[in-house]
């Protein structure tokens, strides 16, 4: 039988000693300890925290948000659109790393929060830059990173979204409505829904589970 891409790339990162002489003590899965993605240039390891008494970061230990607008999200945002969980997240990331598959990792909160620490090899693409009723929305600015950033074609005053990359869209967690907003702005865009994963855990689930954050 076939092994996954990332199993495979679990597996060489190991035996090259890249995620440690010693087993990990607390993975990811009995059988993925770490992966290993390109972040800035860099090579980073994505792995949970293996102190024992580790604690989840102060900004996501609030349970009381007012609502709107921190709501919580539905588990199933557009038709077509795939909410996904941090198993899934770290295999596309380990398929990518393999060259097995394409995509963009969107963090779509605004640059505050984008500083205090984001997933590893992901992109700040706020909220503000895509959703027409912003109150900093630009068009040219939206239309650049269609065409520049996302693959999308314009021919004739139309967009052609049918080379347009894979998306995976993430904010700080099921009570943040900034991707959901970006994803249901790309989507009125006429961007292909079955293109568009969303993480919808975030930041605060990516938290909760010790797993590597980085700082731009």
């Amino acid at each position: 039988m076939k092994q996954p891409a990332w199993l495979i790339g679990a597996t060489l990162l190991a035996a090259a000693g890249v995620v440690g002489a010693e087993e990990m003590k607390v993975k990811v899965t009995p059988d993925l300890e770490s992966v290993t993605v390109m972040h800035e240039g860099e090579e980073v390891v994505i792995k949970r925290d293996q102190d024992p008494d580790g604690r989840i970061a102060e900004d996501y230990t609030q349970t009381s948000r007012e609502c709107p607008p921190f709501c919580v999200q539905p588990m199933q945002l557009l038709p077509g659109v795939h909410t996904i969980g941090e198993i899934e997240l770290l295999e596309m990331l380990a398929d990518r790393a393999m060259g097995e598959d394409e995509f963009l990792l969107i963090d779509s909160r605004t640059p505050d929060w984008f500083t205090k620490g984001t997933i590893p090899s992901a992109q700040n693409i706020p909220w503000t830059q895509l959703h027409p009723e912003s109150s900093t929305f630009d068009p040219f600015v939206a239309e650049t990173l269609l065409i520049d950033e996302f693959d999308v074609k314009k021919t004739g005053g139309l967009f052609d979204f049918r080379e347009a990359k894979k998306l995976v869209l993430f904010c700080n967690g099921p009570w943040c409505g900034q991707s959901p907003t970006n994803i249901r702005a790309l989507v009125g865009m006429g961007y292909p829904a079955d293109k568009i994963y969303w993480y919808r855990g975030g930041m605060q689930l990516w938290h909760t589970l010790g797993l590597t954050t980085v700082k731009p």
